[in-house]
C-alpha cells in the first residue's frame, strides 16, 4: 500500500469527501491518504500570513494567530493574503477585514465596520471603516468578533 502525502492538510469537509472519492477513483485499495489530513476541519493559516505573524514580537504573535484562526474560522471562502504589506481577507474580491501591528498594538480593521453600529468598535478615518486594538491576545472577545465577522459578510 502506498501513502500519499499532502503539502498541508485538506480544509473543509466537501474538500475532504472530494479528495477520498478522487483518490479511491485513481488508485483504489493500493493508495491511502494520512490520516490527520484527512481528519483535519481547522483552516490552514495562510503562509504568508504565518510569515507575517512570526516577524512579530511573542506577545504580538499570539493575537495575530487568534485573529487570523478566528477570521479563517468565520470566513472560510475568503480569500487571504498579504495587502500592503498586511494580513487581509477578501470576500469577491472586495477587502473585508485585516489586522496590523501598530506602534503600540494590534488593530483590527473592519472595511465596512462603521455599518455593523457596534460599540466594540471604533471609527477610522472618514469612510466606512471600524476598528479594534489589541494588548494582548486575551484582549480579544471571541463572541463580539465572531458577531462583528458575521456582519462582514
Amino acid at each position: 500500500m502506498y501513502e500519499i502525502s499532502l503539502p498541508r492538510p485538506i480544509k473543509y469537509g466537501f474538500q475532504q469527501k472530494a479528495y477520498a472519492l478522487a483518490l479511491t477513483n485513481f488508485c483504489g485499495d493500493t493508495c491511502r491518504a494520512p490520516t490527520p489530513f484527512l481528519l483535519s476541519s481547522e483552516p490552514v493559516m495562510h503562509p504568508e500570513t504565518r510569515k507575517y505573524n512570526q516577524s512579530l514580537a511573542a506577545s504580538d504573535q499570539g493575537i495575530c494567530a487568534l485573529l487570523a484562526a478566528e477570521i479563517d474560522r468565520a470566513l472560510p471562502e475568503a480569500e487571504n493574503k498579504i495587502w500592503h504589506a498586511h494580513p487581509v481577507w477578501f470576500l469577491d474580491g472586495n477587502p473585508v477585514v485585516g489586522y496590523s501591528r501598530l506602534k503600540n498594538c494590534v488593530r483590527l480593521l473592519f472595511w465596512s465596520g462603521q455599518t455593523f453600529e457596534e460599540s466594540g468598535l471604533v471609527n477610522e478615518g472618514s469612510f466606512k471603516a471600524a476598528e479594534a486594538r489589541y494588548l494582548a491576545a486575551n484582549d480579544v472577545n471571541t463572541k463580539d468578533l465572531a458577531r462583528w465577522l458575521s456582519k462582514a459578510r
